[in-house]
């Protein structure tokens, strides 16, 4: 069994106000430094056997579809434990 994630992101170009709320709250708590804050989904998918290609093909058209908004938002795929082999993003 295999764990894909996927996270979502807004576009940079779309305004992303609840990240404008932690970034505003942040000095208010004592945090400084901190010079933006976007706030995104992760999704985790437990998938059965290997991360082939085409069960990452297949996860792409379920992020396409499903978890992300590809007209507002961007993801990114990738096989948690693997050292960089099987990240996509679109």
């Amino acid at each position: 069994m295999a764990r894909v994630v996927v996270d979502v992101m807004p576009k940079p170009e779309i305004l992303d106000p609840q990240g404008k709320a932690v970034h505003g709250a942040l000095p208010r708590l004592g945090f400084d430094g901190v010079v933006d804050v976007r706030q995104g989904k992760r999704f985790e998918l437990e998938i059965d056997g290997e991360a082939t290609e085409e069960k990452l093909a297949e996860v792409h058209k379920i992020a396409e579809t499903l978890l992300s908004n590809p007209v507002i938002e961007d993801y990114a795929i990738h096989v948690e434990g693997s050292s960089g082999a099987g990240k996509h993003s679109a």
